[in-house]
């Protein structure tokens, strides 16, 4: 039974459409309920719900929690909301009128939660919100003791595992969260561990470092293609790109955090020196969802010495937070030579040609055909804008930046899939993408595949990433 409530769908089926039935229920017999001074708290609750509905709107739009449009029901729980809190403040009389106002309260917060969550598609399952609720270690978390006792065992363990890093803060002077690194089974087979490739990992705006494991359902993709591959996959790095759940840093160095610095100078040597991963550039790449997506491209076109390969999902045509005016204002102070240092288009622009450098970036929208850009190197979709599932043009993002990424040497495609800008999309764009990433990483026993729309690359390129003789970036 525990198993089974811990499996329902919170995106999906009877339980959040029953939840949310039941309030509609509770707040209908509070309204219609008659007592003294009905009609002046009535006015005053309709007030206070819609300045409540107002704030709630004005601060995700804000935030940024979603390209989407949120649904109309958000609003109206979160109206109820204030409605039945002044009712239960104002009313005299039955008590368990009263009463029932008081239980409408937080069943229209349930409600609201639950229209947020099936809006981003944050918490799957029961199990995996009571498990972000209660602070709940992530599926397969060990310590770091742990993790030395089955590496002096010397023995495969079924599964990849998770531990948690706590990476000292350097001169980035970037204060952030406890991050995860996903090690998987091959990492344990030798002592020492073999220097495997590693892909970074990063989030949304709103986001912890667990989001890809709860929400992303990243380690369950590297643990089934490990399954396939002899235990062999990409160690993958969790890591905190934002330092707290609503700092919206976009990954660069700016007033909100120097983040990009973070990223490359303290956690990329760390998760070396630790752990014994390749530190090879062509073992190394970037994988990251919305915020995240745009932050992949980024650090790799800014990066090339340290990455060689993206996985852009749903990412944004540059660093943002609402329009070019108020990203600069909000990123970097106004000062608009920073934001132009973190613009892809303009760094891709100024550096000039990249050398074995390639990505893939992943848009929600229909099937249309594949397109070769004027070099050769890169496919991009002709499917027309999506406006619903890209609301702020992720699909022509995409399809703009593999084309000049593509004019600069780097192999790029973009791939398509139904679904809207939300995690269960990301999930999805992440496991059709991983055995590309597992291959051209030079993941041993991966086989390295071409980008969709693309020929493989020579023979040639492809043993230069191998992670056999990691002796340094080159």
């Amino acid at each position: 039974m525990r198993h089974f409530i811990g499996q329902l769908s919170l995106l999906h089926g009877w339980l959040p459409v029953l939840a949310q039935l039941f309030t509609a229920a509770v707040l209908f017999a509070v309204l219609a309920s008659r007592t003294q001074r009905r009609g002046a708290a009535m006015l005053w609750g309709a007030v206070v719900g819609v300045m409540l509905a107002a704030t709630a709107y004005w601060y995700l739009g804000s935030i940024g929690v979603a390209g989407n449009p949120a649904p109309l029901q958000l609003w109206l729980w979160i109206a109820g909301a204030g409605l039945v809190s002044v009712l239960a403040a104002c009313w005299r009389g039955v008590w368990w009128r009263r009463a029932l106002a008081v239980v409408a309260i937080p069943l229209c917060v349930v409600s609201a939660g639950l229209s947020v969550n099936a809006w981003i598609g944050y918490l799957p399952t029961v199990h995996a919100a009571w498990s972000r609720l209660t602070l709940s270690p992530v599926p397969g978390q060990v310590d770091r003791g742990t993790v030395l006792a089955m590496q002096l065992a010397g023995v495969q363990p079924a599964s990849g595992v998770i531990t948690p890093v706590t990476i000292p803060v350097g001169a980035s002077g970037f204060s952030h969260r406890t991050e995860l690194v996903y090690l998987p089974p091959a990492w344990f087979g030798h002592d020492p561990a073999p220097h495997l490739p590693v892909a970074l990992m990063i989030g949304s705006a709103l986001n912890t470092p667990a989001d890809w494991v709860w929400a992303g359902h990243a380690a369950q993709t590297a643990d089934d293609f490990a399954a396939r591959h002899g235990g062999n996959a990409p160690v993958l790095v969790f890591a905190d790109a934002t330092g707290a759940f609503n700092n919206d840093t976009e990954c660069v160095n700016g007033s909100r955090g120097n983040a990009a610095d973070h990223l490359v100078n303290e956690v990329v040597p760390y998760i070396v020196s630790n752990f014994r991963t390749s530190a090879d550039r062509h073992n190394w790449g970037v994988a990251g969802w919305s915020m995240g997506g745009t932050c992949a491209l980024d650090l790799t076109v800014m990066h090339p010495e340290t990455f060689t390969a993206f996985v852009d999902i749903a990412g944004d045509a540059s660093p943002n937070t609402g329009d070019k005016a108020h990203s600069i204002a909000a990123l970097f102070g106004g000062d608009s030579q920073e934001w132009s240092r973190f613009d892809p288009a303009t760094v891709i622009s100024r550096h000039g040609r990249y050398h074995a450098v390639a990505g893939w970036f992943d848009i929600p929208g229909g099937a249309g055909r594949r397109l070769l850009t004027a070099t050769g190197i890169g496919s991009v979709s002709d499917s027309p804008h999506d406006g619903v599932a890209n609301p702020e043009g992720q699909d022509v993002a995409a399809n703009s930046l593999c084309q000049q990424a593509s004019s600069h040497g780097i192999r790029c495609a973009v791939s398509t899939r139904p679904g809207r800008h939300d995690w269960p999309f990301a999930a999805q764009a992440f496991d059709a993408a991983f055995p590309w990433l597992a291959g051209r990483l030079g993941t041993p026993r991966a086989l390295r595949i071409a980008l969709p729309g693309l020929a493989p690359e020579s023979t040639v390129t492809a043993q230069a990433s191998a992670p056999n003789n990691p002796h340094g970036r080159r």
